[in-house]
């Protein structure tokens, strides 16, 4: 065989291999075609059903080396830096809020909902890329956000906190503020549990709702926070207030009695169930306490007699509820239970019909000579001699703050005032509103000389309103004229004459002590009006509604300096 026929030989074989060749990779591409149909085909069943089909290996097919896979190490083109009361964002890229915002959909699990006919993107969350993060320079007022960084307020002196917190338990009280603020991290707690914090508490009906029954469960609850409380956080209290608590009233006070030795005041509000067991566990146990207010609430009279003749001596201050078994603790206090008393309120409901209380003015002198305060709010006393017949002679000397006000009628007269006022030379305070039979001349004639607040007005009906008196308003202006801060005259029927002489002597003193002024209903003119206004600068609350003599425009309330000094330019 020769040279050219082998050639043409080994072309040959050459061509055949190349057809052959050719059409097994037809053939694998048809099969791959077949795979790929069959594996869309499939995708809609469960995974549990796919069928994973694999060509066996060739050996004459070289395997493409796969790429090296990129660790995703790179960083987001933003950084987060904290500010004083935000979280500032700061990118580094072209699209600030790109990362950020794939960083959102990834966390939250959304996504994208797609048009119909459209395809499935491959790649949802945009490739990062490795880009060195460039530092920018950030302001000195910015605090860089970092893992070892705390919040603002785990890095506050716990003096800082503490004082913080004082100012809100002064507005708002300690409960439940304090138990609040207490669950927000270790640093908060440790303020919230500073017993100085904790010495003026106030508890609520906060268990259960408003006119639902306590159930077992609910009852040991409440017996175990009060054994919580007074176990860890009472050691320093001295008020302790009961607000609206029907059930377990005794139960905290026994507890609070026997935790806390600071105890001085004790306050209980619209509280039913109080016994006897009660009192003598806290006067068994407080030896500090010194006041007890229990005005509206229910409790066994026995018992708080009890403790009024065993421990009265400690008690400084005594407040209840006028009625029929109440008003045997006034005839207690009025036999000396209590002699270092210095301050005695009786009050009742506006809607009480039964409102007389007989009271010996004499006797309770006797019995109560430090006396500060005396109120009796909406209660009518009714003069009572004393068994011996012999007048007090001692008076109030102390006394510095005198209620007897009532909303419809009142049995005052000026000789039952001088008895119980004529002694009385440190009175700053005194209330008459409603005593229609007292006279401008029994306030002229009073020792007190420095009287700072006098409430007169007289709100009932107009048929009482005709035995008020209409002159002598001079006269007490005049005597008060350097010290009084507030006045109240409202539905008095003054003369026009009188009412300008008395507002002469309030705008001619050289103190401008006036700040409030109630001429409601009162027959005030404008020429008696000017000069007050024009002189007392101090003034911050005037009261003209209904006064007849003022033009309609003027008869309002006035709150506030501005509003009255508007009022001036009208009136001039």
């Amino acid at each position: 065989m020769d040279a050219s026929e082998a050639e043409a030989s080994t072309e040959n074989e050459r061509t055949e291999e190349h057809t052959a060749s050719a059409q097994e990779d037809g053939r694998e591409k048809s099969k791959k075609a077949c795979l790929k149909r069959a594996a869309g085909a499939n995708t809609k069943k469960k995974k549990s059903t796919k069928v994973y089909l694999k060509r066996a290996p060739d050996a004459n097919v070289k395997k493409k080396p796969k790429k090296a896979r990129v660790s995703s190490s790179a960083q987001p083109n933003y950084t987060v830096h904290q500010g004083e009361d935000m979280l500032l964002i700061v990118s580094n890229s072209s699209s600030p809020y790109e990362d950020l915002i794939s960083w959102l959909f990834k966390r939250n699990g959304s996504k994208e909902k797609l048009a119909k006919g459209e395809a499935k993107p491959l790649h949802a969350m945009p490739k990062l890329e490795n880009k060195p993060v460039m530092k920018e320079e950030v302001p000195e007022w910015f605090v860089t956000q970092q893992d070892d960084d705390y919040r603002w307020g785990q890095n506050l002196p716990e003096e800082v906190l503490i004082n913080i917190f004082q100012m809100v338990v002064n507005q708002e009280g300690a409960v439940p503020f304090l138990c609040r603020v207490g669950s927000v991290c270790r640093l908060w707690n440790a303020a919230a549990s500073t017993p100085i914090l904790w010495r003026r508490v106030t508890l609520g009906h906060c268990w259960i709702a408003p006119g639902k029954k306590q159930g077992p469960k609910t009852k040991m609850r409440v017996k175990d926070t009060l054994d919580w409380l007074a176990q860890n956080r009472f050691s320093q209290l001295q008020d302790f207030s009961l607000y609206h608590w029907t059930k377990n009233v005794n139960y905290a006070l026994e507890v609070v009695s026997q935790y806390c030795p600071h105890l001085c005041s004790l306050k209980l509000s619209y509280c039913t169930g109080v016994t006897a067991a009660a009192f003598r566990t806290l006067g068994l146990n407080s030896s500090s306490l010194h006041s007890i207010d229990v005005q509206f609430s229910e409790f066994q009279v026995e018992g708080l007699l009890e403790y009024l003749v065993n421990h009265g001596s400690r008690i400084r201050q005594l407040l209840f509820t006028h009625g029929q078994k109440n008003d045997k603790l006034l005839a207690a206090v009025t036999r000396g239970c209590c002699p270092e008393l210095e301050l005695l309120e009786v009050n009742t409901r506006l809607d009480s019909r039964h409102c007389e209380l007989p009271v010996c003015i004499p006797a309770l002198q006797v019995a109560c000579p430090k006396l500060k305060t005396f109120r009796m709010l909406n209660v009518r006393p009714l003069r009572k001699a004393m068994r011996s017949g012999v007048d007090s002679t001692s008076g109030f000397p102390f006394l510095e703050e005198l209620c007897i006000a009532t909303t419809s009628y009142s049995y005052l007269t000026d000789k039952d005032l001088w008895n119980i006022l004529f002694d009385s030379t440190k009175l700053r305070v005194l209330d008459l509103r409603g005593c229609s039979g007292i006279t401008p001349s029994c306030l002229a004639a009073l020792p007190c000389l420095e009287l700072e607040y006098l409430f007169w007005g007289q709100y009932f009906s107009r048929r009482d309103a005709l035995s008020s008196p209409k002159t002598g308003l001079g006269t007490v202006t005049q005597k008060w004229s350097q010290t009084l801060q507030e006045l109240d005259i409202a539905n008095h029927l003054f003369t026009e004459e009188d009412l300008e002489l008395a507002m002469s002597h309030l705008c001619y003193s050289e103190a401008e002590t006036l700040r409030s002024l109630n001429l409601s209903g009162t027959k005030i003119t404008p020429r008696a009006l000017r000069p007050v206004i024009q002189h007392t600068t101090a003034l911050g609350y005037l009261n003209l509604s209904s006064c007849r003599y003022l033009p309609r425009g003027m008869k309002r309330i006035y709150r506030c300096q501005e509003e009255i000094r508007q009022l001036l330019d009208k009136l001039e």
